[in-house]
């Protein structure tokens, strides 16, 4: 009995060598509607699928592979007479190959001009019974979604043996490709109204930030050697396309949980400046930032800025990694790197710490990742869409929308730019934040404290003493008495920017004309937990 392959893909990306591959094989090629005439196109031999079922398409194409000829023939188990009986009474030929991705409802949904209609249309029916009906019968039926299998599976069937784990794979990866397309569809249809008169898509502007339901389709980049602890198994995995669901790692060991952690909060810090910055990260926290004249001056800047802590610390660049940045970088022990880009330069230098990792991703991707942030809880998940410092976009004045000065004394010029700079960073530093800064690096950063006065304790004792004078505060919260307020004054900081909002507002305030501090509210807080 011939052995056919059924092909009929969207994607076709490599059909046309790998469908040769297989005719060269000896297989039927057995297709429909435009994949059979991009085969033909290619001189390849192709039986229409309506040749085998004895009826056409119809329906605008609705209805073609929805028939026992087609579903019997990848169905049956090749391992049970009585199976192979029912087909050869009825003439329905094996099919041992199943080729098959779906309508390309992805494209169709993206455009906002596609009607309801034309969504509808592109919802593969008889795409995913085959793929499930293959998957299903694994043992005998090869079924293949992905182009990027195409070659292996050829290589296999010409060794003459294709191995069941192989099998079994690709018919895991099947069920997975299915189960995404119907998230997409229930996702996407979840932002379409239905009335009388024929339905309308939501604008991506006015959509439902929360549906009553969400399903994720996450795909495992990497298992890890283990977690926060070596006795933590964990892996990472991509949450779509984009951010750290797609990076290059050019050297380096391999990346640990918390290396991603710390990756995570670096490019997340970096990502809030448009001239050059460098972000060097310890447990989350960045223990320096800094601005500069290019990358491998905000980067000595930044390390500079806490120099013990910056030894064994993750480094964000938000510039291409040059030569001089890289030189700078050797100078000391430094786990891991992430930037947009790397000089092949840069990379000669690098190696010379072999150990240092270094990552590069699309920063413009990251900077509009998915808006929804996703934490596990016990037996629950907290959804939340991600705090960006947006008012602190563009330089800030005594004009800028949003800002209010509540103290009699307003900022000075200098004093404005590095309030913004400090707000900046201290919105992705764990709270209670109080940040000291200068107009283009962090002096001083006290994270992670349980009373703000223990924060500005632990920002003075590691900017050092006498460090200080001149300096600005950011608070990621409203102070909640003055004696914060004092504290910072009594540390020679001139200005201070919180969001205000205390019932003690009043007695801050006061406490900042006393020591003649420059007070701004921006009324929006940023904690990071």
């Amino acid at each position: 009995m011939p052995s056919y392959a059924l092909i009929s893909v969207s994607d076709k990306t490599g059909l046309a060598p790998f469908a040769r591959g297989l005719a060269d094989l000896g297989f039927h090629l057995l297709s429909t509607g435009g994949t059979a005439k991009a085969l033909e196109a290619e001189g390849l031999p192709v039986s229409q699928v309506s040749e085998v079922t004895g009826f056409p398409e119809m329906l605008d194409g609705r209805v073609k592979t929805l028939h026992p000829r087609v579903h019997g023939g990848i169905l049956a188990r090749r391992d049970k007479p009585d199976h192979l009986a029912s087909l050869a009474e009825h003439g329905i030929p094996l099919i041992d190959l199943v080729v098959v991705n779906l309508y390309p409802f992805a494209k169709a949904a993206a455009d906002p001009s596609t009607p309801v209609p034309g969504l509808i249309e592109q919802i593969d029916i008889g795409g995913p019974g085959m793929v499930r009906a293959a998957a299903k019968n694994f043992r005998d039926v090869l079924v293949l979604v992905d182009p990027a299998d195409y070659p292996r599976v050829l290589e296999a069937l010409a060794a003459g043996t294709v191995p069941q784990a192989m099998r079994f794979e690709l018919a895991r990866k099947a069920f997975a490709h299915t189960g995404a397309y119907d998230q997409m569809i229930a996702s996407e249809l979840a932002h379409v109204t239905m009335d009388e008169t024929g339905g309308a898509r939501v604008p991506a502007g006015e959509r439902e930030a929360f549906p009553e339901a969400v399903t994720r389709s996450l795909s495992r980049i990497r298992t890890l050697r283990y977690g926060e602890n070596p006795h933590q198994p964990a892996a990472w995995y991509a949450d779509g396309p984009t951010g750290f669901g797609r990076v290059t790692i050019h050297q380096g060991k391999e990346l640990s949980f918390t290396n991603l952690l710390d990756l995570d909060a670096a490019a997340r810090i970096v990502l809030e400046f448009s001239e050059p910055a460098a972000s060097v990260i310890k447990h989350t926290n960045p223990c320096g930032v800094a601005t500069g004249a290019d990358a491998a001056d905000a980067y000595v800047r930044a390390r500079e800025a806490d120099p013990l802590s910056a030894f064994g610390g993750i480094i964000g660049l938000n510039r291409p990694l040059d030569v001089a940045t890289a030189e700078a970088i050797v100078t000391t022990f430094i786990e891991a790197v992430v930037a947009p880009a790397v000089d092949p330069a840069a990379l000669a230098v690098l190696g010379k710490k072999a150990n240092l990792r270094v990552v590069t991703a699309d920063f413009a991707a990251l900077a509009s990742a998915d808006a929804l942030e996703w934490r596990s809880i016990l037996g629950a998940t907290l959804v939340q869409q991600r705090d960006r410092v947006i008012e602190a976009s563009q330089p800030w004045s005594p004009a800028t929308e949003g800002l209010k000065v509540v103290t009699k004394r307003q900022p000075t010029a200098q004093e404005w730019q590095a309030l913004r700079f400090a707000w900046r960073v201290c919105a992705h530093v764990k709270s209670n934040t109080i940040l000291f800064a200068s107009a283009d690096r962090t002096l001083g950063v006290g994270a992670g404290q349980m009373s703000r006065v223990d924060s500005v304790k632990v920002a003075m004792m590691k900017a050092g003493e006498g460090n200080l004078q001149g300096s600005v505060v950011a608070s990621d919260a409203f102070f909640p008495f003055r004696d914060g307020l004092d504290a910072i004054a009594a540390a020679g900081a001139t200005a201070v920017v919180q969001p205000g909002g205390s019932v003690r507002d009043e007695e801050v305030i006061a406490a900042a004309d006393e020591h003649g501090i420059a007070m701004v509210f921006t009324g929006r807080r940023h904690f990071r937990h």
